[in-house]
């Protein structure tokens, strides 16, 4: 049996990279409702808005990943 470290290493580093950048547009969501609270008019809406968007990329992204897997 022969492993193709190139190929693992490739998949771990992709791996890696989605997943922090998954996890810091989640935390911006969080940030930008936090910060929709405390703000007020036409602010608090873009935060809303941006925070929002953040969560539909994320969505995308899981399930672009689930699409992957199941294809």
């Amino acid at each position: 049996m022969k492993i193709d470290w190139a190929a693992l290493g490739s998949v771990f580093g992709v791996s890696l990279g989605v997943t922090v950048a998954l996890v810091a547009l989640f935390t911006l969501g969080v940030v930008g409702l936090t910060k929709k609270d405390s703000a007020r008019g036409g602010a608090a809406a873009l935060a809303a808005t941006g925070a929002y968007a953040c969560f539909a990329a994320c969505a995308a992204a899981v399930a672009y990943g689930i699409h992957l897997i199941v294809a």
